[in-house]
């Protein structure tokens, strides 16, 4: 087993002792993201629409790294704070992707790092 580690400049970089992702033979295994900017550190919280869409572009530039997308992706975990805000959460969710959607599930959760409103991880294989 080889196992590599990738880091992207163009995600917000980990608040804690993890990695963006391990590349595994060929499954790459992304770490939860939220809605924090690489740039200025700062949340992306002006609704949850803007927050979803900032987390699925630093997912989007870690899959870059590793030289995938988002046809890659097989399995994702969304966690959020409040399940109200689902519908909202899938319609950007969806527009990354061009059918054959991954496996999902979507779980609330009383509290996220940095007080996000959205966490999401992901597998994906080359």
């Amino acid at each position: 087993m080889e196992k590599k580690i990738i880091t992207s400049k163009n995600a917000p970089e980990p608040i804690g002792p993890y990695s963006h992702a391990a590349l595994i033979n060929n499954t790459l295994y992304i770490s939860g993201q939220v809605a924090k900017d690489a740039v200025s550190g700062q949340m992306v919280q002006s609704d949850i629409k803007s927050e979803t869409r900032k987390v699925m572009e630093n997912l989007e530039a870690i899959l870059k790294e590793a030289g995938m997308d988002f046809t890659n992706v097989v399995k994702s975990t969304i966690y959020c704070v409040d399940l109200s805000d689902f519908a909202s959460i899938n319609e950007v969710y969806g527009s990354f992707f061009t059918g054959n959607y991954p496996a999902r599930e979507t779980v609330q959760v009383v509290k996220l790092p940095l007080n996000a409103n959205v966490e999401i991880s992901v597998v994906a294989v080359k």
